[in-house]
Formats: C-alpha cells, sequence, structure tokens
C-alpha cells in the first residue's frame, strides 16, 4: 500500500526550473570525482558549501541562456571549479563526461521554453 501511495505521490515534475535544479544537483551528487573531493574536504572545510556554490552556479548561468553554452565551456567551468576551489586536477574524462550531460539537462530545459 505504501509503494502505490508513493508512486501516486511522485508525479513528474514539470516545473521547468525546478526540473533544471534537481537535474543539476543529481548529476552533481552522481559525479565521482566531486564527491570524493567533498568527503575528504579537498576544498576546506567548507567543501560542501562550495559544491552547492557550483551547481547554483550553473543553474543560474542555464536558467538565464536562451542558447546552448558551448561545451567547451562547461568543460572548462568545471576544470576550473576542480582546479581552483577543490585544488584537485580531474584526468579520469569524467569533466567532459559531466560536461555532455550537462549539455543534455540544458538543452531539456530550453526545450520548452520555445514551444
Amino acid at each position: 500500500m505504501d509503494s502505490i501511495y508513493r508512486n501516486h505521490y511522485e508525479e513528474k515534475e514539470t516545473n521547468p526550473m525546478i526540473l533544471l535544479k534537481k537535474n543539476i544537483i543529481l548529476l552533481l551528487s552522481r559525479w565521482y570525482a566531486l564527491q570524493m573531493a567533498i568527503e575528504n574536504q579537498w576544498g576546506g572545510y567548507d567543501s560542501l558549501h562550495k559544491s552547492h556554490q557550483l551547481a547554483a552556479d550553473l543553474f543560474s548561468l542555464f536558467s538565464k541562456s536562451n542558447a546552448l553554452i558551448p561545451i567547451e565551456d562547461l568543460e572548462n567551468l568545471l576544470h576550473e571549479c576542480m582546479l581552483f576551489t577543490f585544488n584537485t586536477e580531474i584526468e579520469d574524462g569524467s569533466i567532459e563526461q559531466v560536461a555532455e550531460q550537462l549539455l543534455i539537462i540544458h538543452e531539456e530545459y530550453l526545450s520548452p521554453q520555445s514551444s
């Protein structure tokens, strides 16, 4: 009974802004390199706060842009954030993967906007 209620209660989010924010947070929460940086406090005692700031910065960038952000810009932003904020160089290819996923998230956000 609980699972039936839960499935009924968990309706699909329809507000594009909320969906954008949730998708960015979800993606960053699954990024292993970032999670390791937070867990090990590579960015200092406030590493968790800094990861929240990255999510907020991405949300701001995407929600204010009416055109897709070039993937190179996203890769540079992520690289600089990891290097300067978390004092770590990421060379496992995950920056490119996360940038590609962010591009998809942004594209999904823009598609209902253009309708």
